[in-house]
């Protein structure tokens, strides 16, 4: 008989608790509180004290906090904003992204640091929008014209590197990348008629008055439906072949899109998805994260530690060169800021290096440099942005806006957060979720 123990658990929960209260003391400390989780797990992990391992509780609750980052990703795309110019710019923007991550993936694989050049290209082009949003949020710059922008481009980035994730390395299924073309193909079609159908029942008025009246009773039916919704298609995206990442990002999309009148019925819907995802599921994910994290493998050589600045450059050029695009509508300077910006990429590092090392196409220590170069990224740039921002602005404005600085311990993927996670989390002994 099987017997399941709760201790690592309880460990993992408390240095996630622990992360975001230490940080809550020091408010001007501007650590995103993810970078804390990874790495308080390294040190209670195997690679240092040794005090917890990813058993069976944790990697269960470790799979439902990456659903949970990706669904909150998907619901965070609004398709409103991202029309006309800035579409043109920003899909531009991150096909010259692609272009210059395949040529910086190509040469890491001629100097040996990397195994498959499309698969650090795809790393590349991701843009963690929890960490960006925060920064355009703390500079007065959310609604701006440079926000909207660079808040387009990220989304764009997200949902480009999750389907080519899925396109091009899907580990459920052995079929060709036509095949899985054809696939994504039959799963766009059931999400959009799922769709369809969501927004037809809704307009019948007894349920609507049925959903009203329950929402905010302990039945919480709207937050009910969101789990079926992200369940529903993680077992579709499961069943047909594809990353279930994938499933979980198209969830949120889906319920962003059919969603409409959240202001007027239902104010406290979504806020209520990010209490159950930020407060309970995806915390252990980033802590469970540090537990995997392969110490010894990052530090085995000279040439696998040289490989951190070399990948944190790489995200720097992928990211930032592309936003010299965006110089005709925000200036030159504020391009620059945005490619700084974008350049921030940490979480769908660490579920992509997952599903990396889980079909061989990147080694462990790749993997744990990527994620090494990612912790950097989430600490330097936003900073640099932040700093170049508030340098542009008039005195008084800039001391007005010193006063409002957030806790660092706010959550690094915030509503308009998380873009970015793809990734396969895998339960323990092999078996895959």
């Amino acid at each position: 008989m099987l017997v399941v123990h709760f201790t690592n658990l309880l460990i993992v929960v408390a240095a996630a608790f622990g992360a975001n209260l230490a940080l809550g003391f020091f408010p001007r400390v501007r650590l995103p509180a993810i970078v804390l989780e990874i790495l308080l797990g390294i040190i209670i992990g195997p690679s240092v004290l040794g005090w917890v391992k990813a058993d069976i509780p944790v990697s269960i609750l470790s799979l439902i906090g990456l659903s949970f980052l990706l669904f909150l990703a998907g619901l965070e795309i609004d398709v409103r904003r991202i029309r006309g110019r800035t579409l043109r710019l920003t899909a531009a923007g991150f096909v010259l992204s692609f272009v210059v991550a395949i040529a910086l993936g190509v040469a890491l694989h001629a100097g040996d640091f990397v195994k498959s050049p499309l698969f650090v290209a795809i790393i590349l082009v991701s843009t963690s929008l929890g960490v960006i949003v925060p920064v355009l949020k703390d500079s007065d710059n959310i609604a701006s014209d440079f926000g909207q922008l660079v808040i387009a481009a990220a989304s764009i980035a997200d949902f480009g590197a999750i389907i080519m994730l899925s396109l091009f390395f899907s580990g459920k299924s052995s079929t060709s990348t036509s095949g899985t073309a054809i696939l994504l193909g039959v799963f766009a079609a059931l999400v959009a008629l799922v769709g369809l159908t969501i927004a037809g029942v809704q307009r019948f008025g007894a349920l609507s008055r049925v959903l009203i009246r329950l929402q905010d009773t302990t039945a919480q039916i709207r937050v009910r439906g969101a789990f079926v919704l992200l369940l529903g298609f993680v077992a579709l995206a499961d069943k047909v072949g594809l990353e279930t990442i994938l499933g979980a990002f198209a969830a949120g999309g889906l319920l962003s899109l059919i969603d409409r009148d959240e202001m007027m019925t239902h104010t406290e819907f979504r806020v209520k998805l990010e209490a159950a995802g930020f407060g309970i599921f995806i915390p252990v994910f980033f802590v469970t994260t540090g537990l995997r994290f392969d110490l010894n493998a990052l530090f085995a050589s000279v040439s696998t530690v040289v490989r951190i600045p070399l990948f944190l450059l790489a995200l720097l050029l992928a990211r930032g060169v592309p936003a010299l695009l965006y110089g005709g509508l925000i200036g030159r300077r504020k391009a620059v800021i945005a490619g700084i910006l974008q350049a921030t990429s940490l979480p769908f590092i660490v579920a992509a290096t997952q599903i990396g090392v889980q079909i061989g196409v990147v080694s462990h220590a790749s993997a744990a440099a990527l994620i090494a170069a990612g912790l950097l990224s989430v600490v330097i740039f936003p900073a640099t942005g932040l700093a170049l921002l508030r340098r542009g602005m008039p005195t008084a404005d800039a001391d007005a806006e010193r006063q409002r600085l957030p806790t660092a311990a706010m959550p690094v993927l915030t509503a308009a957060d998380r873009a970015l996670c793809s990734g396969a989390a895998s339960l323990p002994d092999g078996a895959t979720a």
